[in-house]
């Protein structure tokens, strides 16, 4: 059975969307887990009244992308399971292609390609590059190329997308779920190490595609976004690379990247700057201390 967990925070109209789009396409042996993110009113009935595959998981506190995902994986029942996000619409090609690439043991997750909902046919994602262990970076393969099928083939990546990703059971029971350090961005490319070390391959299959409403969840500039991207570069390298990759890449950063950073969001909004002097400041809390400062209440989903 397919399991498909999706994370709501307080975006009803968005993931009602979403099962509408599940109720024409998904699989009828599926389940669909939805899990109510910090939530402040019950949409369960409402929810579960759309579907009997759906069932909702309410969580009172917000534990951000990997703690909602993991408490679906808690509940899950399936062999493979689907996490995309509430900001997504299926089509038709969304579910067997990923499933006919589960049939190879080797392959521990595989995504689909991603298109912007809001223009279409043009392409978000269909696969990533390594990252330079030395700039922290890595290049989103295909994106914002208009899509004319360039991209239509079944291949090994480096890592797969969190607004899509088909995982195997026996390789979460294995690694674990999604890792809880993050709480937004970059735990999926920790965890794609992760089944990386353990021996499994990241494919990508172009012959799947789903629709992604990316700037609904935080938008493409957010003080939220900043905090967590500048935070999380820093813990992602620190916990996935030798120590003299990391020293080089902390220069590297510390000399070239946040000060271009600081300097151009300095015209763009003094809140966005803000949160990235935090993100730096709690990234060097967790180096020292192992202590994590987490954002003040306003920042956290501003």
């Amino acid at each position: 059975m397919l399991s498909i967990i999706t994370v709501n925070f307080r975006q009803l109209d968005v993931t009602l969307e979403l099962i509408k789009s599940l109720i024409q396409f998904a699989p009828k042996e599926s389940e669909w887990i939805v899990v109510d993110n910090g939530s402040q009113k019950d949409i369960s009935a409402l929810l579960e009244r759309m579907d009997s595959r759906v069932k909702v998981i309410t969580s009172e506190e917000n534990l951000g992308f990997a703690g909602g995902n993991n408490l679906g994986i808690n509940e899950a029942k399936g062999d493979f399971l689907y996490f995309i996000n509430n900001d997504t619409i299926v089509t038709k090609s969304s579910f067997q292609p990923l499933l006919d690439s589960m049939q190879d043991e080797k392959v521990g997750m595989v995504c689909p390609k991603i298109q912007y909902y809001y223009t279409p046919n043009t392409i978000q994602y269909s696969g990533f590059t390594e990252i330079n262990p030395f700039t922290g970076r890595n290049r989103v393969i295909g994106e914002r190329e208009q899509d004319k099928g360039q991209y239509d083939n079944v291949k090994k990546t480096y890592f797969g997308h969190g607004a899509a990703m088909m995982v195997r059971r026996k390789v979460i029971d294995e690694v674990g779920g999604i890792p809880e350090t993050f709480f937004l961005y970059y735990e999926e490319m920790d965890w794609c190490k992760k089944i990386r070390k353990a021996g499994y391959q990241i494919q990508y299959n172009g012959k799947a595609m789903i629709l992604h409403k990316e700037s609904i969840t935080v938008g493409k500039l957010s003080p939220l976004k900043e905090f967590y991207m500048t935070r999380n570069r820093i813990l992602f390298m620190y916990r996935n690379y030798s120590i003299i990759y990391f020293i080089g890449f902390f220069l590297f950063f510390m000399m070239l990247s946040f000060p271009k950073r600081y300097f151009f969001l300095l015209n763009k909004d003094k809140k966005l700057n803000s949160a990235l002097k935090a993100g730096l400041f709690s990234a060097l809390l967790y180096l020292f201390n192992k202590s994590m400062a987490q954002p003040k209440d306003g920042l956290k989903y501003a």
